[in-house]
């Protein structure tokens, strides 16, 4: 007598494969953009300062944007990181 195969009718179930994560992209190092009106007022600040800082100088010339960038410095270095 000849043996005979037989094949199951019944699917073979194959293990899942495994899933793949990707690579999380690195976040942007971007500051959270100010609302406009914060911005406005921003400005406002660093530009009463910087007229500060000219007239403690006796009115006298100097640059307006040295000035304006002393004034930028103190007055975001007052702002807490977030």
């Amino acid at each position: 007598m000849k043996s005979v195969k037989t094949r199951s009718t019944k699917p073979v179930r194959k293990a899942p494969a495994p899933k793949q994560q990707k690579p999380e992209k690195p976040r942007a190092q971007h500051p959270h953009p100010l609302p406009p009106s914060c911005c406005d007022n921003l400005q406002a600040l660093i530009a009463k300062r910087a007229y500060e800082l000219y007239s403690e100088r006796g009115d006298r010339d100097g640059s307006p944007l040295d000035d304006w960038l002393i004034a930028e410095r103190e007055i975001l270095g007052q702002i807490p990181p977030t």
